[in-house]
């Protein structure tokens, strides 16, 4: 078992102040706060820093509050407690300012105040940890105040709604900051085990070779969700599953998975690759695609009786370039299916002839395949045939399985969104979605955006629509047991 601390070989990032916009909603508490203090505690934060929560009046918190409100989201979501002197030196980095649309002097007094306490010139780092339609005005204020200076800043997804939202954004951006100061977030490329496909193909000979159309027949991306919208109506309708869950974070994670070797694993070149899959990518055709509304949907608090907005959604694309040509991609998420996963499942074919005799459950599904479990702390399972113990040449399933929690020490591990924002203090885009890659893909969804193809019914605790069996076919959707 590894024993490297998470410290180890690391430097720590400049003195920062870290301004969260949207201190007091629901992401803040549940991940950015508990996350932020994690840091602290693993000593991945800055020798000097300050956090200053900032939202509009209507929700402002005094000083005091805040640091109330931080501790019982740490209690509350936090991997580790607050306790004792730790929990003392954090709380004094914290602090509030107010920030209207008509007036921001409060944020900007607090940030000074935070710097002064720093000394020198610290870098700011601004979290808009807030509604996509506010990024613009919160954009243009940090603009107008100056606060943009010397300033790095984070985006939540999803990043626009469609091809003209995202680049109207990217124009508002670009007013006020140079790209290399814009960090687009998306918390799945944050993970240790999606980082880990990189490792797997790029550091690994077993691997790299078959990583091809000659050798793979098929890829899925899975992430259903157990889960239902759970009072998010408002978002869902106006979002729905497509716009929430694939262009944000499904085709990132395509991207990863099919690229081209990049010559560092430096933000350019591995970005580079990434976007050129994106580009390789054809329009979505609305015909290759099954949007789904789980029973019960319509009756939601805030959702209408004839809502089609959709909560499922599986489909199937490609990338037309050489590695990948004729290799379908099959994506899929929704909420209230059986169970929540998100796995990546690269088929391998099968040998050109069949020489032993299969059981009849391995006829079911032939074949190997890595699978990659991302959700934390991950695995990756190596699916393939072996001889049944006995007299006859008999095959059976079997597997070959690294399992992170088994074999590394897990307390090294750093959630998604703290590794992201220790790599956004470090100026570090690497896992980060860069303007140009975002805006081809609301390309590629435009057919579908436009013409979608109607909602159909499923069961809560199903695995969706069971029109989702034809789309795959001739391969079948797989989930590990």
């Amino acid at each position: 078992m590894s024993v490297r601390t998470a410290t180890e070989g690391l430097t720590k990032p400049d003195d920062h102040v870290i301004v969260l916009f949207g201190a007091t909603g629901d992401l803040a508490r549940r991940k950015i706060l508990p996350g932020l203090f994690h840091l602290f505690q693993a000593g991945l934060l800055p020798h000097h820093f300050r956090i200053v929560g900032s939202s509009p009046k209507a929700f402002a918190l005094s000083t005091d509050d805040f640091r109330t409100h931080t501790r019982d989201a740490i209690r509350e979501f936090g991997r580790t407690k607050p306790a004792d002197a730790t929990w003392d030196d954090f709380a004094q980095s914290l602090s509030f300012g107010v920030a209207d649309p008509d007036s921001a002097q409060g944020l900007v007094d607090a940030v000074a105040d935070a710097e002064h306490e720093i000394g020198g010139h610290p870098r700011r780092l601004h979290h808009l940890a807030v509604p996509p339609d506010a990024f613009p005005a919160m954009i243009e204020m940090l603009g107008e105040t100056g606060l943009n200076v010397n300033a790095r800043v984070i985006c939540e997804k999803p990043f626009g709604h469609d091809l003209a939202s995202a680049r109207a954004l990217n124009a508002v951006i670009a007013k006020c900051f140079e790209e290399s100061q814009v960090f687009r977030i998306d918390h799945f490329l944050g993970k240790e085990s999606v980082d880990n496909i990189l490792a797997l193909r790029f550091a690994n000979g077993l691997f790299e070779p078959i990583w091809n159309r000659d050798h793979i027949s098929y890829v899925q991306i899975d992430v259903p969700e157990s889960i239902s919208i759970e009072g998010r109506a408002a978002f869902y309708e106006r979002c729905g599953a497509y716009r929430d869950m694939v262009v944000t974070h499904l085709f990132q994670l395509m991207g990863i998975v099919a690229m081209e070797p990049p010559t560092s694993l430096n933000a350019r070149p591995l970005r580079d690759e990434m976007v050129k899959v994106f580009e390789s990518m054809p329009l979505i055709d609305p015909e290759a695609v099954v949007r789904g509304q789980y029973d019960g949907y319509r009756k939601e608090p805030g959702v209408g009786p004839e809502s089609q907005a959709e909560t499922f959604v599986a489909l199937r694309t490609e990338i037309d370039n050489w590695r990948w040509k004729g290799v379908p991609f099959y994506l899929r998420t929704g909420k209230c299916l059986e169970q929540s996963r998100q796995v990546v499942t690269i088929g391998l074919r099968e040998p050109t002839m069949r020489i032993f005799p299969l059981e009849a459950e391995v006829h079911a599904q032939p074949g190997n395949r890595v699978v990659i479990d991302f959700a934390d702390p991950g695995a990756i399972h190596v699916d393939f045939l072996a001889k049944l113990p006995g007299p006859h040449m008999r095959l059976s399933k079997a597997r070959m399985t690294f399992d992170y929690a088994n074999s590394f020490l897990e307390a090294n591990n750093l959630e998604a969104y703290e590794h992201l924002i220790l790599e956004a203090m470090h100026g570090n885009q690497a896992l980060f979605t860069r303007s140009d890659g975002i805006e081809r893909l609301w390309e590629v969804s435009a057919p579908l955006l436009e013409q979608p193809p109607p909602v159909e019914p499923y069961w809560r605790g199903s695995w969706g629509p069971e029109s989702i069996t034809r789309l795959i076919s001739p391969h079948h959707w797989y989930l590990p047991e």
